[in-house]
């Protein structure tokens, strides 16, 4: 083989890894995002504080996530937000905990 077709390979392949890589990482962005916003809207239905606090930790989490691979403010706000639903929750204050899960449920479905 020579040297001209073992480049055009090798830059074939290298192409193709870049390409299967960069999809991953944007395939995993959208489903911790799901994750999240199906996490947020448990939190917005979720008959108690406890379980605003609990569910807004796990959307929490998947937006953290998904903001490290696809950086935006809106996945830092929802953040903010879910941050205050999880000490609302904590402190027994339903209304206010499910409040803030509404903001998150806004940004997060604002989110790229």
């Amino acid at each position: 083989m020579s040297v001209l077709n073992r480049g055009i390979i090798k830059g074939l392949l290298t192409a193709a890894f870049a390409t299967i890589f960069s999809l991953s990482a944007a395939q995993a962005a959208e489903d911790h995002k799901a994750e999240a916003l199906k996490h947020a809207e448990a939190a917005v239905a979720a008959g108690n504080a406890a379980g605003v606090a609990e569910h807004a930790e796990a959307a929490k989490t998947h937006a953290a996530a998904a903001n490290a691979e696809k950086k935006s403010p809106h996945y830092d706000a929802a953040i903010t937000s879910l941050n205050s639903a999880i000490e609302h929750g904590k402190m027994g204050h339903a209304d206010i905990a499910k409040k803030s899960a509404e903001e998150a449920v806004t940004h997060l479905k604002a989110a790229p």
